[in-house]
């Protein structure tokens, strides 16, 4: 088979990155965009026109190196205005689509932004936010700017600055930008009073960039579907690697219409969080299971992998019609955000879907390790990325220790939180806050967060992640968390569970019924652990749990839910 091109990258700031990619590819598409119903093809040298236009027409009304702020739904408009405002020096600052009024106003005042870029959607919402921080006492005049919708200002902020450019006025092209110059101000997930603003440089962004282009297989006529909110790193910066590789990506309609949205767009890469890539798993499973096709799967698995021995990939045939359900041309999976669940990406790579993981934070821009799809150890997150350098600080018996990290995607600081910053860099290193260990061949193996470890009395230490990773394998499970509550002195495990309503329609099954169902996983994951880390009780819900974006659990939030419903709460004991 032919081996497929790769375009190296060299930029050093994302204004360079662009233009590199726009010489080398100017026919191809940036981005695919729904207009009336009809996806449409914008290429790169458009959306480097566009770029340009807009940037200039920020810098003709005064925001050359200000900070601006976007908040929306993803979308091409969004991506416009944040390439507009880092390549002419200034610096992004995205807010979550999910954040209330009162939200907004803390992060405005809090990240001093001089103009804020919004969507239809979210119009009242901002306009009250601004309020709220103005009555707060912030005397920072905000321009805003609705990106989207009916009269809004992109088109003609547009027409405007090209007239400026076409007129003479090279002010915005013309400015040169540091690889070391802020470029984002993203705001970690937690409570908004918590949460901290974590400045990234150019250098910072591209240096992960160059990494993953090196580690992965990404190709010019590669379609990404960016479904993870830009607000989080995990979806900027895979935006931004599609693009320094020539790719396409395209946005998707909704949680209902990802399959629907892969196939009718071509998708070949999905980068997601666990909670997706294993809901898409399970459906695949509950289907195969209910036509009655797993005999014929396993025979699959055991041809592919006899093929395999004598040098012959055949999975993609052999499971053809399962690739075909998800959109035909779906190669490649990346998960991150949250540990995945071991039998959901062993699973989709048994299918011919490559599907590794990755691990990172915002804090380091945000990718620190990830597999490869020559090197997939399901369960890890792999391999350090090239330019980073990993260890462990004071592992135990078990070489568990917190995961300490130095390299150059590393942030330049928390903004306006020098002790805060102190605190996490230290000589050069980065302190995650998360647990973990090497295993005898260099992959990661992430064991929980630090702040989440549980003490017993007794002294030992329960990670509620590795209990948790059991308990999501069970079909009927969307998400679980393991909290401790007091007995007698002691401390015992409970575990919440939230089931997925569909799966019990389709089983005929009443929430008791479950409840004896759960008894008897939950003892069979008891039998397979040491006493001290059996869970003694369980809560099922069918609501979600108080999640951040990217569908992780907030911990404290939701207990603290739990605890304040302990009254009404139904509640059963695994006996």
């Amino acid at each position: 088979m032919k081996k497929k091109y790769k375009f190296q990258n060299p930029g050093r700031t994302i204004k360079e990155m662009l233009a590199l990619v726009t010489e080398k590819f100017p026919a191809n598409n940036a981005f695919k965009i729904k207009n009336r119903g009809k996806i449409e093809g914008i290429s790169f040298m458009r959306l480097t026109a566009d770029v340009r236009s807009l940037g200039t027409e920020l810098h003709s009304l005064g925001l050359a190196d200000k900070r601006v702020g976007i908040i929306g739904e993803n979308s091409y408009p969004w991506f416009n205005v944040f390439l507009s405002v880092v390549c002419g020096g200034g610096v992004a600052v995205p807010f979550d689509k999910g954040f209330t009024s009162e939200e907004l106003a803390m992060c405005i005042s809090r990240s001093k932004i001089s103009a804020l870029f919004y969507d239809e959607k979210h119009s009242e919402m901002v306009h009250k936010a601004v309020q709220i921080a103005a009555d707060g006492g912030d005397e920072n005049h905000i321009i805003l700017f609705k990106m989207t919708g009916e009269s809004n200002v992109i088109d003609q902020m547009k027409i405007s600055g090209e007239f400026k450019f076409k007129s003479g006025n090279t002010d915005y092209v013309n400015v040169d930008i540091s690889e070391n110059s802020p470029a984002v101000i993203l705001f970690t997930s937690g409570t908004t009073s918590s949460s901290k603003a974590v400045v990234l440089s150019h250098n910072n962004i591209l240096s992960n960039t160059r990494d993953m282009h090196e580690y992965e297989d990404f190709y010019p006529d590669d379609v990404n579907m960016a479904f993870l909110p830009l607000h989080h790193s995990f979806g900027l910066g895979g935006v931004i690697v599609f693009m320094a590789a020539g790719a396409c990506s395209v946005f998707c309609d909704g949680l209902k219409y990802i399959t629907k949205n892969l196939a009718e767009y071509g998708v070949t890469v999905f980068v997601g969080v666990p909670l997706l890539v294993e809901n898409m798993y399970k459906k695949i499973m509950q289907q195969i299971k209910k036509s009655g096709l797993e005999g014929r799967i396993a025979f699959g698995n055991k041809m592919a992998g006899a093929l395999e021995k004598v040098g012959i990939y055949a999975r993609r045939r052999i499971f053809k019609q399962v690739i075909d359900n998800l959109g035909g041309k779906l190669r490649l999976i990346i998960c991150g955000a949250a540990p995945l669940m071991r039998e959901a990406g062993k699973g989709l790579n048994d299918f011919g879907i490559v599907t590794i993981q990755g691990y990172g934070l915002t804090e380091t821009s945000p990718v620190l390790c990830a597999e490869r799809p020559q090197d997939i150890c399901p369960g890890s997150v792999g391999k350090s990325m090239p330019s980073v350098t990993i260890r462990i600080e004071e592992p135990d018996e078990k070489g568990i220790g917190e995961i300490v990290a130095k390299a150059p995607n590393v942030m330049l600081g928390y903004l306006d939180q020098p002790e805060e910053t102190a605190e996490v860099i230290r000589d050069g290193w980065f302190y995650t806050g998360d647990l973990g260990y090497f295993d005898s061949e260099g992959h990661l193996w992430i064991t929980g967060r630090k702040k989440n470890v549980i003490v017993m009395k007794n002294g030992k230490n329960i990670f509620p992640e590795e209990i948790e990773s059991k308990v999501i394998n069970l079909p009927y499970v969307d998400d679980c968390m393991v909290f401790p509550r007091e007995k007698h002195n002691e401390l015992v495990l409970w575990i919440k569970i939230v089931y997925n309503a569909d799966y019990l329609k389709q089983e005929g099954l009443t929430e008791e019924q479950l409840a004896e169902i759960v008894k008897k996983d939950i003892r069979e994951i008891n039998d397979s652990m040491p006493l001290y880390k059996h869970i003694n009780h369980f809560i099922l819900d069918h609501e979600p749990m108080i999640q951040t974006t990217t569908k992780k659990v907030k911990r404290n939030p939701e207990i603290e839910r739990i605890n304040a419903n302990r009254e009404t709460e139904r509640w059963y004991t695994v006996e």
